[in-house]
């Protein structure tokens, strides 16, 4: 923290038992002090005009009021303010997560399914803290709520944000050849930045595009769904043994490390269950080690907001091998870990707001060879 206030943090959960055991669980760390905790979203409202509060955590199903229908009241009341959305893992929550994301919310956290399982959750507490501090973190920074207005065309929105300087983060050349296919990394923010950015990025490509986004089963399974809803493209969980093949669009699927292996009628995808890397499964680095030999030159990587450096190893190996990255600058995303980590390490050949990100990638992509 070096010497700064810990993090300040609301608790929104209507049984009073998970309540206390949340916040004994985040005030084990002392980064994290809870200063309010509610039993539903109307109580959470009225405290939230109360506190000075920099996140929520926010249950799904509560009486009175339920997180769904707080969440937007929430935002209003405090728009510097960052909600992660809490639920047990079931296909519908999961579907009521990915739209409170679509609706502001910062990101989720699955808890576990009963009182026992907090008290013996060390990776759910460790990933709950470890998500408050990130996203609370951003938003100290100054960035607050600027990625919630950066959608791709910010019609009537605030004017965009101006991209990185190559002042600021030494850029490598802009590629000669076009890719071959497009991999896509993220993390916190990503299914937010994923359904702004491939809708634009799609018109007029055929290249096939390869997704990482840390996501557990459930929830990669209804954002596939998501991608094609908004892109107009099939996007489907990739499948062991499935032929990559242009015009899809494939998502690493919760629990699996998604690789890709040449073969003499073209790259096929492997799935396995090697140990999580960087605390993941799946993750970036595993797929972008896979494609840097296959395709060299041929290979544009996109790094999307997320937490950690998960991409940045991976990455490395692309740019050796001749392929090319860019990054979402830090104004728009909501933790700038992920791309922050390849930026500052000299890996990108640009630095850009969420908004511009589809469009440069499509000039490279239709760019002849010529």
């Amino acid at each position: 923290m070096g010497g700064s206030s810990p993090y300040r943090v609301m608790v929104v959960d209507d049984s009073a038992v998970i309540r206390g055991l949340l916040t004994r669980a985040l005030e084990s760390d002392p980064a994290i002090t809870v200063i309010s905790s509610v039993s539903n979203g109307d109580l959470a409202v009225k405290a939230i005009k109360r506190h000075d509060i920099e996140i929520v955590v926010l249950d799904i199903e509560m009486p009175v009021m339920d997180g769904m229908t707080a969440l937007p009241l929430l935002l209003e009341a405090r728009p510097e303010a960052q909600v992660i959305m809490a639920s047990t893992l079931t296909h519908q929550n999961a579907e009521i997560s990915l739209r409170a994301m679509a609706k502001g919310a910062a990101d989720y956290v699955t808890k576990p399914s009963s009182t026992s399982e907090i008290h013996s959750a060390d990776s759910f507490r460790r990933e709950l803290t470890e998500k408050i501090k990130a996203v609370a973190a951003s938003g100290r920074s100054g960035r607050r709520s600027a990625y919630r207005r950066a959608g791709p065309a910010d019609a009537g929105g605030a004017p965009a944000p101006a991209p990185v300087k190559a002042a600021e983060v030494k850029l490598r050349k802009a590629p000669i050849l076009p890719p071959e296919i497009i991999a896509i990394g993220s993390s916190t923010g990503g299914p937010q930045a994923l359904i702004k950015v491939l809708p634009e990025l799609v018109k007029g490509l055929r290249q096939p595009i390869v997704i990482t986004q840390h996501m557990p089963a459930t929830f990669t399974a209804l954002l596939a769904e998501h991608i094609t809803r908004a892109a107009g493209r099939q996007c489907a969980e990739g499948k062991d043994g499935e032929r990559v093949e242009p015009g899809r669009i494939y998502l690493a699927p919760g629990g699996y490390h998604m690789v890709l292996k040449p073969t003499s009628d073209g790259p096929i995808i492997r799935l396995n269950q090697d140990p999580p890397e960087n605390f993941c499964r799946p993750a970036v680095d595993p797929m972008l080690r896979s494609m840097a030999p296959i395709f060299g030159t041929r290979l544009l990587v996109i790094i999307l907001t997320g937490m950690g450096a998960d991409g940045q190893k991976g990455s490395k190996e692309v740019t050796a091998a001749g392929g090319t990255v860019i990054a979402q600058d830090e104004t728009t995303s909501v933790v700038w870990g992920m791309p922050g980590a390849v930026a500052m390490a000299g890996l990108c050949s640009a630095v850009l707001p969420l908004q511009q990100i589809a469009s440069y990638a499509h000039k490279i992509a239709v760019r002849s060879a010529a």
